[in-house]
């Protein structure tokens, strides 16, 4: 099927900045809470909301087969179940009935009323129901930086991390979206050179820097999906900020990974960019250091050439850029991550998230958390107001922004952005 809404002479007749995320060939999707507090799922061009199922209440989806609620839940659960097809068709018709040429509703005040809404009338939410989260650890250059901190420079990798996309379940009820604060966590440390643990707030709350992808359903119990088919069950893609409470995860990551130190809080950019709008973004993945295994052979361009930043901004001040990555410096993609989470049978659910682990560039300025940035806290980051920072401190907001360009056409992510609070207080 062809995606013409990727058409990059497309022209929308709703006001797009030049550099907006959201041209006219992005069409993510996400769900957001009206001025008339109606919940409703919708798409984006530029700074406009569009409320889809006023639209689908309206005809504009006729002959695409949807229920009548598809676009009137609280989540893109069933939306998402229902598979690529009905996605791409519904997303080309998104693109015809904004395109500049068409006049069907942009000559219909009645219409647009109830379909249009500025981004100050609107409240964003959750997108999925996530039903499941895991995460991945597959950045090379993240994990020999780590290696390299807390074991021997010399075999900084685990003898399995160039043979399977190393992973690890994690909670998914503290997923939110952008916007919601955190509070700082508590947990387990052992101080110093201390032979018994205390209780007490995190010291070194840190961000992390990921992508992580949308499923559909996929397969049953018992089931794997091969390498070839993986990405046709991806909805897409949202950028990923995953709290990580640094001397909590030291205490406690041996035998079993991070608990406390992770399940506190992860945060997320609220609207999902399709596998299908990323689609001219294709680029080659880092080669294999070791041949992989033959279910984790692939063919053609699995990586995306996804620009990434991450800003602090200490309250009251400015932001201060400290990282800028790429998503294409992934040394294990999502087909392989996806393939390997199926190869035992595991089933996927509609709304699964996947995170793809710390991405990490090559250069001290691509590092994707604080520990790296920092290293380990000895080489302090300056902030514009002449604070310095070696983790994350209360009252500071973490911004990520993602975004692909070429050809002049730009598709971006928005960004995820949260405030770190003190630690919980019952008032």
């Amino acid at each position: 099927m062809p995606l013409s809404a990727n058409n990059p002479d497309r022209k929308s007749w709703l006001h797009v900045d030049k550099n907006s995320d959201f041209p006219i060939q992005n069409i993510p999707f996400g769900v957001f809470l009206t001025r008339d507090d109606i919940i409703t799922i919708g798409t984006r061009i530029g700074d406009t909301a569009i409320d889809l199922g006023a639209l689908h209440q309206l005809g504009y989806f006729k002959g695409i087969p949807l229920t009548e609620d598809i676009f009137l839940q609280d989540t893109l659960n069933d939306f998402i179940a229902d598979g690529r097809k009905t996605w791409r068709l519904v997303r080309d018709r998104i693109a015809d009935i904004f395109d500049s040429e068409n006049t069907s509703l942009k000559n219909n005040k009645k219409h647009k009323e109830v379909v249009l809404f500025r981004l100050d009338e609107i409240e964003m939410q959750l997108p999925v129901l996530i039903g499941d989260y895991t995460d991945f650890y597959s950045s090379k250059e993240h994990a020999t930086n780590v290696g390299t901190m807390f074991r021997d420079p010399d075999n900084a990798l685990l003898p399995n991390w160039l043979h399977i996309p190393v992973g690890y379940h994690g909670r998914s009820s503290s997923i939110i979206p952008s916007g919601i604060p955190v509070h700082r966590p508590q947990g387990q440390t052992l101080p110093g050179d201390a032979k018994e643990p205390v209780f007490g707030p995190s010291k070194l709350v840190d961000f992390e820097l990921e992508m992580a992808f949308i499923t559909t359903d996929a397969n049953d119990l018992g089931e794997p999906i091969p390498i070839e088919e993986a990405e046709a069950y991806i909805f897409g893609l949202v950028v990923f900020n995953d709290w990580s409470a640094r001397d909590i995860q030291k205490w406690e990551y041996v035998p079993l990974g991070p608990f406390l130190a992770k399940n506190f809080a992860s945060s997320i950019s609220p609207w999902i960019v399709t596998l299908d709008a990323l689609e001219p973004y294709r680029v080659e993945g880092p080669k294999p250091i070791k041949p992989q295994l033959e279910y984790l052979q692939y063919k053609g361009k699995k990586s995306f050439d996804i620009n990434l930043e991450v800003a602090i901004q200490p309250k009251g001040a400015k932001e201060t850029v400290v990282s800028k990555s790429n998503f294409k410096y992934m040394y294990w993609n999502m087909a392989q991550q996806l393939t390997h989470h199926t190869v035992n049978g595991c089933p996927i659910n509609s709304g699964d998230m996947m995170g793809s682990g710390t991405i990490s560039g090559p250069t001290p300025d691509s590092y994707g958390s604080m520990l790296e940035l920092s290293w380990r806290g000895e080489n302090p980051i300056k902030m514009k107001d002449g604070t310095e920072r070696k983790f994350i401190n209360d009252h500071d907001t973490v911004i990520m922004r993602g975004f692909c360009e070429k050809d002049g056409t730009r598709i971006g992510f928005g960004e995820v952005k949260t405030e770190l609070l003190p630690v919980f207080s019952k008032k």
